[in-house]
């Protein structure tokens, strides 16, 4: 009987630790409080910025997006970053028959990521030592999960590449289906026009799901304890 309710006591202590860590996960780093979402927001697209200019001066892959904008810059010149715009802008246009209606957020995201990605790529050494490569492709794989759940948890718009995704899912399509086939298209309209794929496209594929999936509510202001909404 004893070892019966130490066996009891010790499951329920790791189910107590078990739904302390998930509500760690869950609750907001940052209350929703008036001009965050906007200060959130465009912290979230400079990260997202700087760390997909990380992923790519890795040298060692990139993600599907960006091996388009890296293919047409080595083939028709202009930057990745100004590629990175334009491909976003585009894109919009393929809002109009989904009937999707652009944010803040989402004319912000045109205008900040291919930007900063160009201004960090000049100032910043590509690394050489294989050790540093593979620190900065992992640091920039982490942060731009961390910066997707920033500008998606201000909640002003999503970006042209998800608002497509989930609009085209909308009309009765898998969402995974609808990702799956946008991203293996771009991926090899890009490898065909010389981007750089490796190990870090699929370090990326794998990672960027479930990294969205921690940092996505820990930066959703929507999610407010109830505690939080009393004190204001």
């Amino acid at each position: 009987m004893t070892s019966m309710r130490d066996s009891a006591a010790v499951s329920g202590t790791s189910d107590r630790k078990s739904r302390g860590i998930t509500a760690i996960i869950q609750r907001p780093l940052i209350p929703d409080r008036h001009g965050r979402r906007l200060s959130q927001l465009v912290f979230g697209l400079v990260l997202y910025g700087v760390s997909d200019a990380m992923v790519i001066q890795s040298g060692l892959g990139v993600e599907p997006w960006d091996a388009l904008s890296q293919g047409l810059s080595r083939t028709v010149g202009l930057g990745i970053g100004m590629w990175t715009n334009i491909i976003g802008a585009l894109v919009l246009l393929l809002w109009i028959p989904l009937r999707n209606k652009p944010g803040l957020g989402t004319v912000l995201n045109v205008l900040l990521v291919g930007t900063v990605m160009d201004l960090f790529m000049a100032w910043t050494p590509v690394p050489e030592a294989m050790w540093l490569r593979w620190t900065v492709l992992i640091a920039g794989v982490v942060l731009n999960g961390v910066a997707t759940g920033a500008y998606i948890g201000a909640g002003l718009g999503p970006g042209p590449r998800d608002g497509l995704m989930t609009g085209w899912a909308a009309r009765g399509h898998s969402i995974r289906a609808v990702r799956w086939i946008i991203e293996l298209t771009v991926l090899v309209i890009g490898f065909l026009l010389g981007a750089t794929l490796g190990i870090g496209t699929l370090i990326y594929a794998v990672a960027i799901g479930p990294l969205a999936q921690v940092f996505i509510p820990m930066f959703d202001v929507k999610s407010r304890a109830p505690d939080e909404d009393a004190a204001t």
